[in-house]
């Protein structure tokens, strides 16, 4: 693992809508214990005094669990944020799209970050694949982050674990570097 001292961890979309019952209706979820590894590395973080950069999702659509003013809006318990942290509110897949994302970094002269959340495949693939066009040293962190079944361009049903391969397959090399919490955490302590 390469020096992750001026890593910012970015939290993607870790709110009570994941669990909404229409994500999965093609089947279940893979990484049942992605939030707690999002946890662990949450409390190094905080521990550390290092950046940590909450993103909530704030959907535009009536039928979105993810919509604002209900209980889905609200992040995760484990991974709730703490006053004082950062919150990027945005409002489509990427998480640079029409927010202060890049500028608030930038600022504060981080160019690493260690990408966590949901869904692997939409807005983390799409924050991870602009992270790494910006210009930004990006690691993903595969235990970190979840996706669902979903049928594929022919209708041939894959599982999460499939479609989660496909995106780190399609990141790592090129917009990023797949890594586990485990070596993330070995590479700190």
């Amino acid at each position: 693992m390469p020096n992750l001292a001026r890593a910012a961890l970015l939290i993607i979309d870790v709110q009570k809508a994941i669990d909404a019952q229409y994500h999965a209706e093609a089947g279940p979820r893979n990484n049942p214990e992605a939030e707690q590894s999002i946890a662990r590395l949450l409390a190094l973080w905080r521990g550390e005094g290092r950046p940590i950069i909450h993103v909530r999702h704030d959907s535009r659509f009536a039928g979105s669990a993810y919509r604002p003013g209900q209980d889905g809006n609200d992040f995760k318990p484990e991974v709730a944020p703490l006053p004082g942290e950062t919150i990027i509110p945005k409002q489509t897949n990427s998480a640079f799209i029409g927010t202060d994302l890049e500028s608030h970094l930038r600022a504060r002269g981080v160019d690493t970050l260690l990408i966590t959340g949901v869904s692997t495949n939409n807005s983390v693939e799409a924050t991870v694949r602009m992270a790494g066009n910006l210009g930004f040293q990006t690691f993903l962190v595969a235990d970190a982050c979840f996706t669902f079944a979903r049928r594929d361009f022919h209708g041939r049903l894959r599982t999460a674990d499939e479609v989660h391969s496909m995106s780190l397959a399609n990141l790592d090399g090129e917009y990023c570097t797949v890594v586990s919490t485990a070596s993330v955490l070995a590479s700190i302590a």
